[in-house]
């Protein structure tokens, strides 16, 4: 049995042909209360925790390390030179990028730069031949390699997912055309890991 057909007149040629088919258009995806709060919960646990880390390095609160003692552990992982100033700008970065995850402003910038933190964590917690020389669960022993893999997935999360309607970036360019600047971000992220771990540790 034929499906519906339409006329059609070109000229001296005319004649009935089948209905072309094409495709119902897409509907965008809704956005929902339920992911907002969802990534609500992820930015003020993920950055909450990022910032407590940086109090601890800047303000040695919680019974952190303090300036020196971070500049002392940095020294100890092969950051000779750049110790001092690195303890300063990762205990401030921390501090200040994880408030700015928390109140879901500049999120992807944000999220990069504690991405960055993480992967220079992680890749310092690998021993020869990538196998992880600390051990991999926090129940196993101190300075895992657990919480650097969550923490940093979570910025990555963030960073591609953004800070959801329930942020102060609410609007902004990059919460509404996410994936370029979610891509921009993460390269740049990158770049600062590799520029830590192959220009600073000296």
């Amino acid at each position: 049995m034929s499906g519906p057909t339409e006329h059609y007149d070109w000229g001296s040629i005319s004649g009935d042909e089948p209905r072309e088919r094409t495709r119902p258009e897409r509907m965008p995806v809704p956005a929902h209360v339920s992911s907002d709060i969802g990534l609500l919960i992820l930015r003020v646990v993920v950055g909450g925790i990022f910032a407590a880390h940086g109090a601890q390095k800047v303000f040695g609160l919680l019974g952190g390390l303090g300036p020196a003692g971070t500049a002392a552990a940095l020294d100890g992982l092969g950051f000779t030179t750049f110790a001092g100033p690195l303890a300063w700008l990762l205990g401030v970065g921390e501090l200040a990028l994880g408030a700015l995850l928390v109140l879901g402003l500049l999120t992807p910038f944000a999220a990069a730069g504690l991405l960055a933190v993480k992967l220079v964590a992680i890749v310092l917690s690998l021993g020869p031949g990538g196998v992880p020389a600390v051990p991999l669960f926090a129940a196993d022993g101190p300075n895992s390699l657990e919480l650097h893999l969550l923490l940093g997935a979570g910025a990555a999360a963030l960073l591609f997912a953004g800070a959801g309607r329930i942020a102060l970036d609410a609007g902004r360019t990059y919460q509404r055309r996410p994936l370029p600047w979610s891509v921009l971000c993460l390269v740049v992220a990158v770049g600062v890991a590799l520029l830590v771990l192959f220009v600073l540790r000296t």
